[in-house]
């Protein structure tokens, strides 16, 4: 079992940050819920729109707006797991989620690489996933191995597949994987349950877990409703990672940004729960502001690091093991 550094921000040693009291995290909440609630999130996908009715949400399939009861929120929160295991190929790298247990990961998911070579800027290619995780299984501070570069060599509809084969071939620790659609969800599920013995040892032991991205501001779009879906039937761990933009897709205060971001976030677990009661859900933030000058989102600046901390706080509000970007 890996072992981390834990996050004390009550301690009278050392240094910690807390973003907010427990007030005001309960102010955000309650502020997320009326959001859920008055305004709604558009869910784009069918099977999500029918399991969500079925729920007791307000479901509006003309518009694909769904709104969420405030105790049926609160209901799923309450069904989440506190804490997750991320099971590695190989035991000795298994990592559990959750309290104050800190982890490290790898940034994914790139398009190109910077050639060891000839240090010429260069499309990344399956050999370069293959290296990376290689190098992640060697360095002992990496917990996980995120998705790190997709190849571009492969056909686009396939890169994540490919990119799954070779973490679980040229790798031993946790995965943490993208997914197209719901159907190379299912696909990836089988590639890591033929490596432990079958779905259920996966099911025990998760090697695999999935990341998914909202599309800010507030939607759930079909594609990211599928992949939930899909790990949700299958017990594997499931992370929807917000990356709103403050001032372009997301409120300019950080405030509404954070509000926003929750929102979409707790759509998703909403949507997990529903499907599969106690699926292992991880919050996921990769938020930051917006650059109007370039037209870009940035994530070397302060604000991101600003969110995450904040998005962290609210995590350990809700008992959840979170999964957030570093500034």
């Amino acid at each position: 079992m890996r072992k981390g550094p834990v996050a004390g921000t009550d301690s009278i040693t050392g240094w910690g940050l807390k973003s907010f009291t427990d007030d005001m995290l309960s102010k955000i909440h309650a502020a997320t819920l009326d959001v859920m609630e008055t305004v709604g999130i558009l869910v784009a996908c069918d099977e999500a729109l029918d399991i969500l009715d079925k729920a007791g949400c307000r479901v509006d399939k003309e518009t694909q707006v769904v709104k969420f009861p405030q105790h049926i929120v609160n209901d799923a929160i309450s069904k989440c797991p506190e804490q997750i295991l991320l099971a590695g190929r190989d035991p000795k790298n298994d990592f559990v989620a959750g309290g104050r247990e800190v982890g490290i990961t790898t940034f994914g998911v790139g398009i190109y690489m910077i050639d060891l070579e000839t240090g010429e800027l260069r499309d990344s290619t399956q050999k370069d996933m293959e290296d990376i995780a290689l190098l992640t299984d060697a360095l002992p501070h990496i917990d996980v191995l995120t998705a790190p570069v997709t190849p571009r060599e492969k056909p686009d509809e396939s890169q994540d597949l490919h990119m799954a084969a070779a973490a679980f071939t040229y790798g031993s620790k946790h995965y943490h994987s993208d997914a197209e659609d719901g159907n190379h969800a299912r696909k990836i599920i089988e590639i890591a349950a033929a490596a432990v013995g079958g779905k259920e040892a996966l099911a025990r032991r998760p090697i695999l877990s999935f990341c998914v991205c909202p599309t800010s501001p507030l939607q759930l779009i079909g594609e990211a409703c599928e992949v939930i879906i899909e790990a949700a039937k299958n017990r594997i761990p499931i992370d929807v990672l917000t990356m709103a933009m403050g001032g372009a897709s997301s409120p300019l205060p950080l405030s509404g940004t954070l509000i926003t971001h929750n929102a979409e976030v707790l759509a998703g677990l909403v949507l997990a729960q529903m499907t599969n009661p106690g699926t292992p859900f991880l919050y996921g933030s990769s938020t930051t502001t917006f650059d109007m000058r370039q037209g870009t989102a940035v994530v070397g600046v302060p604000e991101l690091g600003m969110i995450s901390a904040a998005v962290s706080d609210l995590a350990n509000y809700y008992g959840l093991p979170s999964y957030v970007a570093g500034g």
